[in-house]
């Protein structure tokens, strides 16, 4: 079997889970048999500002830890990452390496200046847009899925984790272990399960949105599964 190996750099704004979707993505590739590990990275703790997560996914294990220097992919939650430099490394595509995957959450093309294109171009970079935030408004009815949005499309295009993976990962995020007895008074059990139901909606608006870009990834033609089980991608 080919070693099939990623480093991932995303990049976020505070507010749209860029570390959470981190975990369900690395949690989901364990889940599935392969290896991964991740090192989230946020300054000060509030909305809008810059977050990135590193995470590594292969299906050999894993040594590094870290930072990642050296991406072969990178996602960007956030137009603000590029056009308004919420970033923590700049320019965003800073150590892509030759032939990297940037995958953008946004519908139509970012304009870029004729240094930043000229510098992608010559590193033979594959870009990307996906409307994650657009597609979590539709299926949700909320933007807080745009991270869902993002793990789906990218599952897709890596064909690592698959969808039954991805979504063990989330339900474990979300509801963990389920419900619990409380072996107490009516009122409090009737109360444990109302949040459990609110959560399980919640679970099954993040599924429906985790498929919808999954398919999107593939019907654009960036998931050429066969493809992507076989290849080596270097790091």
């Amino acid at each position: 079997m080919a070693v099939k190996r990623y480093n991932v750099r995303m990049a976020g704004i505070g507010g749209q889970g860029v570390v959470t979707a981190s975990h369900i993505l690395s949690n989901g590739v364990v889940i599935s048999g392969g290896y991964s590990s991740l090192v989230p990275f946020f300054g000060s703790e509030k909305r809008n500002a810059p977050v990135e997560s590193y995470v590594r996914i292969s299906n050999q294990p894993i040594f590094e830890i870290g930072e990642i220097i050296y991406p072969n992919v990178l996602m960007i939650f956030h137009p603000a990452v590029i056009t308004l430099g919420k970033s923590y490394t700049m320019p965003f595509y800073t150590g892509l390496k030759q032939g990297g995957i940037i995958l953008i959450n946004n519908r139509t093309p970012l304009k870029f200046s004729k240094d930043e294109q000229r510098e992608m171009d010559e590193a033979g970079a594959r870009l990307w847009y996906v409307p994650a935030t657009e597609m979590a408004n539709d299926i949700a009815k909320t933007d807080l899925a745009t991270n869902m949005a993002m793990c789906g499309a990218i599952a897709a295009i890596f064909g690592l984790p698959d969808l039954k993976a991805l979504g063990e990962a989330v339900t474990d995020r979300f509801i963990g272990k389920g419900i619990v007895v409380s072996g107490g008074t009516a009122a409090l059990d009737s109360a444990i399960e109302k949040k459990f139901a609110k959560k399980q909606k919640l679970l099954e608006a993040n599924m429906k949105t985790l498929e919808a870009t999954y398919k999107y990834a593939v019907d654009q033609g960036w998931a050429d599964l066969d493809v992507t089980k076989e290849e080596s991608v270097a790091v």
